[in-house]
């Protein structure tokens, strides 16, 4: 079972000499580059167990839909995160993973041309419209790249970019991906990528493994594929650290570099998790997913296709607004965050974002069954709900979609262990959760990725190994229909005249 940071680890690295071991101890690295932080694990490859942490804090910049953050601070985060291990110089083999979506423009010195553009901005929303369209409308777009595209994903960024700042599109060398950038900051070589976070791109095909063509010949994309990172199979190695990158970072020259991964799929890959089981994550956004041995298509928008970065498949439903969107309500209502009561007749969907499933980047908070004796206690309960009802509806696409069974949720991120949060999903679903032990899922999956590749493994063997589902399992509630039936209700209320088109197509 997955241990926090071991004293007599502890004592033993303070000691020990140079190199990648300590006492017979192997040690790997997972780095999760997440929108607001950069968190690093080090993790004894034999068992599991985390023997340092470290993290530093991104800012992300922006209004109005905005959202961007300079690609130079994650590499400083990435630094700051590994120093705080005090262990890096001893660590065998690394592999990054990093929020999908985002986009780095790069000149042909390798530096940033702009800030990098996150997943959850959405000035790009116009432009993702017109590309559904160009590729023929939402079946047709859905069946290319395994989504029917959205602002989240790289290329509607990249077209909102190419067509309000045409002079800078103009003089990218490398258009690439979180964790290609900081793939490519570790070995000193032109981006690379995996086929996980390939995915969420748009501009890559899971079904053909391999860039789409027609869409990088948009005449509102006009991308070559020489200008794009070179994407790797599941046990490829992205290269090594590069005695520069060593300095900079304090790692060993030459610590091989595992290909990386999306934040999903790396969870996926630090859990295991197998053909039909779901998982649903808990962080700034909420995510609903399963792994699939087939590429899924959805014409309705709700659920994205990706890859998987095991060589399967990863069907997966996002909503921007769970963790950080409740908290806020907390902070506006002058609540600790699990200072609730029964919601009553109070229903609050805290888009605060807007929302990405339901595909309504325009939406914003709305609050309904309003008294003059509410408790403003039940509004923040009702926050919880709203924002667990979503991932719920989203839920149930993706176990539809991938045949997963009736077994229970694994629930991951920053809100699994808050019993207000176990609750509502509880309560809106229906179905028992199991909440690992385990943290950091994404760094931890990172890591299971860096011990295959040192020992040439399949990751799910490694993710037994370590023991990363054991955790806490929470019977089933009753579903609440009386309380789904009132959100399902205000949000049809709310959608209605926010939505851009119509039904999906046939």
């Amino acid at each position: 079972m997955l241990q926090g940071p071991s004293r007599g680890k502890e004592r033993q690295l303070a000691t020990a000499g140079a190199g990648a071991s300590f006492a017979g101890v192997v040690l790997v690295a997972g780095v999760d580059s997440s929108t607001q932080s950069t968190k690093v694990l080090v993790v004894d490859a034999e068992d599991g167990s985390v023997v340092a942490t470290g993290r530093s804090a991104h800012l992300v910049e922006g209004t109005d839909g905005a959202r961007e953050t300079h690609p130079e601070l994650w590499g400083r985060a990435l630094g700051d995160a590994l120093a705080a291990t005090g262990c890096a110089g001893r660590v065998a083999a690394i592999s990054v993973a990093a929020q999908q979506h985002g986009l780095v423009v790069l000149g042909r010195d390798r530096t940033p041309l702009h800030p990098a553009i996150l997943w959850n901005d959405t000035r790009g929303a116009p432009d993702a419209a017109r590309l559904v369209e160009a590729l023929g409308g939402r079946r047709a777009c859905s069946a290319r790249v395994g989504s029917v595209l959205t602002a989240a994903f790289t290329v509607s960024s990249w077209a909102w970019l190419r067509r309000s700042r045409p002079e800078l599109a103009a003089e990218a060398a490398t258009v690439c991906l979180p964790h290609d950038y900081l793939g490519s900051l570790l070995s000193g070589r032109l981006a690379r990528t995996d086929r996980s976070d390939a995915s969420g791109t748009g501009w890559w095909s899971p079904t053909d493994e391999d860039y789409a063509e027609d869409v990088l010949s948009l005449p509102e994309v006009g991308l070559e594929r020489e200008q794009l990172a070179e994407v790797l199979g599941p046990s490829d190695p992205t290269g090594e650290v590069s005695s520069g990158a060593a300095e900079r970072f304090g790692l060993a020259p030459g610590t091989p570099i595992a290909p990386g991964a999306g934040d999903n799929a790396a969870a996926a890959l630090g859990l295991g998790l197998l053909p039909g089981e779901l998982c649903v994550s808990l962080g700034t956004s909420g995510t609903a997913f399963s792994v699939s041995t087939e590429p899924c298509a959805d014409a309705s928008g709700v659920v994205a296709g990706f890859a998987s970065a095991d060589g399967r498949y990863l069907p997966l439903a996002c909503t921007l607004n769970a963790t950080l969107a409740v908290d806020s309500v907390a902070a506006l209502l002058g609540l600790d965050r699990d200072d609730v009561v029964p919601s009553g007749e109070v229903v609050l969907l805290p888009w605060l974002d807007g929302e990405r499933t339901p595909d309504l980047p325009a939406a914003s908070g709305s609050l309904a069954g309003l008294r003059h004796g509410t408790d403003r206690r039940a509004v923040l309960q009702a926050a919880y709900e709203g924002a667990a009802w979503t991932l719920a509806e989203a839920l149930g696409e993706v176990a539809l979609r991938s045949g997963a069974g009736t077994g229970p949720v694994v629930l991951v991120g920053g809100g699994s262990r808050s019993r207000v949060w176990q609750d509502a999903l509880g309560r809106v679903t229906g179905r028992p959760l199991l909440v690992p032990a385990a943290t950091e899922l994404v760094a931890l999956g990172a890591a299971v990725q860096a011990a295959a590749l040192l020992e040439a493994s399949p990751s799910d063997a490694v993710a037994r190994r370590w023991r990363t589902r054991e955790g806490e399992s929470l019977a089933a509630l009753r579903r609440d229909d009386e309380l789904c039936g009132r959100l399902a209700r205000w949000c049809a209320t709310v959608s209605a005249p926010l939505r851009p088109g119509g039904p999906a197509e046939g």
